[in-house]
């Protein structure tokens, strides 16, 4: 397969030619390590918290190692985004501004299995034309065949057809890539975890990308704050969604357009 690239010499025909005809690119050497260690550590000690949360709401069950919205003013996401890795290929993919949808963490151990290992696609309607959402991996371990590398349906995106699991498991291709590599996918490819045959977890952030007038998984800018706008970067701000937030009352809404919240060029 002709889809895996050294970030540091990607180019955007290479993306569009692998999204459309595998509905997955790998890019390899994409962020240093000692960037990696510091997101797995805050994924270490946030776990606890988030762990804490699913077993008070009783919703633990299959959400082992599982950290849903990871976006916070004080651990790794800010500085993440902040690097803008694969901007330009997730502005060519939507044809113009994005926002964050949702930023998750996987912490992937042995005999767990976590609804990610189930056969499924991120999207429940399937759109083949309208770009709506593009899906990003970051490996935070090495992905090999032992930790559970994850199982990838090779042009599944292509159709609305949902294969049946022996159908799925015989075309599947395994993603095979060092820590630190970015993966990006079509939300209507097919897909599973793998099994962690090994004693290490297989630890990996997932992120999704949306055009801006759709609805974040999580209100962050109300989660963040209003105040905190002050201080980022004008693509921080716009990635974030503080470009496209939704009015809470009529003095919100009546605005000059520079002070609107839900900017004119969202969408």
């Amino acid at each position: 397969m002709k889809n895996k690239f050294n970030y540091p010499e990607k180019a955007l025909n290479d993306f569009k030619v692998s999204l459309d005809t595998y509905g997955w690119v790998v890019y390899e050497n994409a962020i240093e390590s000692d960037f990696i260690d510091r997101i797995n550590d805050d994924i270490k000690d946030g776990y606890v918290y988030h762990r804490s949360i699913q077993e008070r709401n009783d919703i633990n069950a299959n959400m082992d190692g599982t950290l849903l919205h990871l976006l916070e003013r004080d651990n790794f996401s800010i500085p993440l985004l902040e690097r803008m890795y694969c901007n330009d290929e997730i502005t060519r993919y939507f044809g113009g501004k994005y926002i964050l949808n949702g930023m998750n963490g996987v912490i992937h151990s042995k005999q767990e299995h976590p609804y990610l290992s189930n056969m499924q696609r991120d999207v429940e309607t399937f759109i083949s034309e309208e770009k709506l959402l593009l899906e990003m991996i970051i490996t935070l371990d090495d992905f090999t065949l032992q930790n559970g590398a994850p199982h990838f349906f090779s042009g599944s995106h292509k159709t609305d057809l949902r294969p049946d699991e022996a159908c799925f498991y015989s075309n599947i291709d395994r993603v095979i890539t060092p820590k630190g590599s970015i993966i990006l996918f079509d939300p209507n490819l097919w897909y599973a975890a793998g099994e962690n045959f090994t004693p290490e977890p297989r630890r990996a952030l997932t992120l999704g990308f949306t055009r801006p007038f759709l609805k974040q998984q999580m209100d962050y800018s109300r989660f963040l704050g209003y105040d905190f706008v002050a201080g980022l970067k004008p693509e921080l701000r716009q990635i974030i969604g503080y470009n496209a937030c939704i009015p809470a009352n009529l003095n919100d809404y009546y605005q000059p357009p520079h002070l609107r919240m839900y900017k004119h060029d969202q969408g």
